[in-house]
C-alpha cells in the first residue's frame, strides 16, 4: 500500500514528465519546471492543511522575487545570446530552488530530492538555452535557496545550512533519523 505522500510525489513527477515531453525544447522544459515547482509546494501547503507552511512559502517566495528583481534592474548584465542585458541572477534557477528548498526544509527528503532533481534541470536549461552562465543560474539558485532558508521552519527535524567562505562553499545538512 502507498501512502498518499508517495502517490504525491508520483502525481508530480508524472505531471513534470508528461509536460516535459510535450515540450518542443529544453528551455521550454525549464519553463515548465520554474512554474511547476512552486505551485506544487503552494499546492502541497493545502494538501497538508498546512497554514504556517503556506505563510513561510509567501514570505519565502516574495523575497526571492524581490530580491532576483531588484538585482536584475541594478546589475545589468547582459545574456550570452545578447537578448538583454538582465541575465544575473537566474530568475528560472531562483524560482526553482527556493520551491526546492522549501519544499526539503518544510516536507523532508520525499519531496526535497525530486525537487532538488527538477530545479537542477530547470537551472541547466537556462545554460543549454543560451540565456545564462553558471554563475548567473548559480546565484539565482542560492538566492532562492536562502530565501527558503530564511523563512521556512522543518517538520521533520533536518536542517539543510548553506556555508560559503573565501575558500570554499556548499551545503551543510543535519539532522535526526
Amino acid at each position: 500500500m502507498y501512502s498518499f505522500t508517495s502517490r504525491s510525489v508520483c502525481a508530480f513527477l508524472l505531471l513534470f514528465f508528461c509536460k516535459l515531453a510535450n515540450a518542443a525544447t529544453h528551455e521550454d522544459g525549464g519553463d515548465i519546471g520554474r512554474i511547476l515547482l512552486p505551485a506544487t509546494a503552494y499546492a502541497l501547503t493545502f494538501v497538508e492543511d498546512d497554514k504556517t507552511g503556506r505563510y513561510e512559502f509567501y514570505r519565502s517566495f516574495a523575497s526571492n522575487v524581490v530580491a532576483t528583481q531588484l538585482l536584475k534592474m541594478t546589475v545589468h548584465k547582459d545574456r550570452p545570446d545578447l537578448s538583454g542585458d538582465d541575465a544575473f541572477p537566474s530568475g528560472h534557477a531562483s524560482m526553482a530552488f527556493q520551491a526546492a528548498t522549501f519544499l526539503q526544509l518544510r516536507y523532508g527528503k520525499k519531496y526535497g530530492v525530486p525537487a532538488f532533481a527538477v530545479a537542477s534541470y530547470v537551472a541547466w536549461t537556462r545554460v543549454d538555452a543560451d540565456k545564462h552562465d553558471w554563475a548567473d543560474v548559480g546565484a539565482g539558485a542560492a538566492i532562492g535557496a536562502l530565501s527558503s532558508y530564511f523563512f521556512t521552519h522543518s517538520i521533520e527535524g533536518v536542517q539543510i545550512t548553506p556555508v560559503a567562505s573565501v575558500d570554499y562553499s556548499g551545503i551543510f545538512v543535519s539532522g535526526t533519523f
